[in-house]
């Protein structure tokens, strides 16, 4: 395949169409850059080979243009001197140089008219290599987020597939037993305070009790 022929295939064609028909998109779109690059390389040397032989033809047109005027100068100088057969050799070579002077500029415009299209086909190229690269940066994105949201995704069955969640629960199961088991140490039990207050009540009605037994057992009193 020609250079022309894969450069009009490639700026021709829809990346993202490409890409979404594709079983593997990453070995695409690496494949794709490769090949704009390859062509890129190609498009870019064959454009400096014309514009090398536009500067030969540019001088080379230079010297049929200095020539032509040379013989145009030996043509008159012959007239003036009365030796008209020598300024008609003269002429003649003035016309072939003249002649080979306007073939090289008319080749001179037309390499100068590849040399844009050249410019502007490495230009088409270049922007359609920056949208591959582009794409290819999202890809490898997009593959690195699916990767790890596929690795999350199998620690997570992993973790509900394993005896890991049974083991929290039970270790769970087994904090809330002490917590309860702290709780009932003193259910039921008084306070050293309350207890000590308690008796202190109890001490003062037993001395009223007394007291009264005492009132009512008095000499003279007693039956």
């Amino acid at each position: 395949m020609g250079i022309f022929t894969r450069f009009r295939d490639i700026v021709s064609s829809n990346i993202n169409s490409m890409l979404d028909r594709a079983e593997d998109p990453e070995k695409l779109i690496r494949l794709m850059i490769r090949e704009m690059e390859d062509t890129l390389v190609e498009l870019k040397a064959a454009c400096a080979g014309v514009m090398a032989e536009t500067k030969t033809g540019q001088r080379r047109m230079e010297e049929a243009g200095d020539r032509s005027r040379f013989w145009a100068d030996k043509a008159k100088l012959a007239i003036d001197k009365g030796r008209d057969e020598l300024a008609r050799e003269a002429l003649v070579e003035k016309r072939r140089h003249h002649e080979r002077f306007a073939a090289l500029e008319a080749e001179l415009k037309q390499q100068s008219g590849l040399v844009a299209q050249y410019h502007e086909d490495i230009r088409q190229l270049e922007d359609k290599l920056k949208a591959a690269r582009d794409k290819q940066r999202l890809l490898v994105q997009r593959h690195i987020h699916a990767d790890r949201k596929r690795r999350a995704q199998e620690e997570i069955r992993r973790i509900e597939t394993s005896d890991a969640l049974f083991r929290y629960e039970e270790l769970e199961n087994r904090i809330d037993r002490m917590e309860a088991d702290a709780e009932l140490v003193n259910y039921g039990r008084r306070s050293a305070l309350e207890e000590e207050l308690n008796r202190l009540g109890g001490d003062e009605d037993i001395e009223r009790e007394l007291h009264a037994l005492k009132s009512a057992r008095r000499p003279g009193e007693a039956r």
